[in-house]
């Protein structure tokens, strides 16, 4: 029967040998960071959705307004308030929908080309990485 203590220094060993091994796996990892809002913003379209969006969330305040003119108890007026927002947030969400899908194909295609394996927010690296956050602008605009 092998001891306590021999186990136990097999354990020890066997999570050693993993920690190293995930180090190694973790150290041929190439990580790109991103700025998203910096990109985001800076989408060749985004001034248009913008005003978009705007247009609708203004749509959604003035029928709200009026529903809710026509409306005397307060539960009612907070529905449909609570409903206007809830169609507005949907709208936005359909509109800034292919802009996303912009941002994020040219994350891959940045990424792909700089042979990185992970892209992550800079917001959530506490150091290093590579930053692509200007290159992929630069897809961005070239795309569009």
């Amino acid at each position: 029967m092998v001891s306590s203590k021999k186990l136990i220094l097999l354990a020890i060993l066997s999570v050693f040998s993993l920690a190293i091994a995930s180090g190694v796996a973790l150290a041929a990892e190439k990580i790109g960071v991103i700025e998203p809002q910096t990109v985001l913003s800076q989408h060749p379209k985004m001034a248009q959705v913008r005003k978009q969006i705007q247009e609708v969330v203004q749509k959604k305040q003035e029928e709200a307004k009026a529903a809710i003119a026509k409306e005397k108890d307060d539960k009612k007026k907070a529905e449909i308030y609570q409903t206007k927002q809830n169609e507005a947030a949907v709208e936005e969400q359909k509109l800034m929908a292919p802009l996303l899908k912009d941002v994020d194909l040219a994350i891959h295609s940045v990424a792909k080309a700089k042979g990185l394996t992970l892209v992550i927010d800079v917001a959530q690296a506490l150091m290093g990485g590579v930053d692509i956050t200007h290159d992929v602008i630069a897809e961005l605009k070239k795309n569009s």
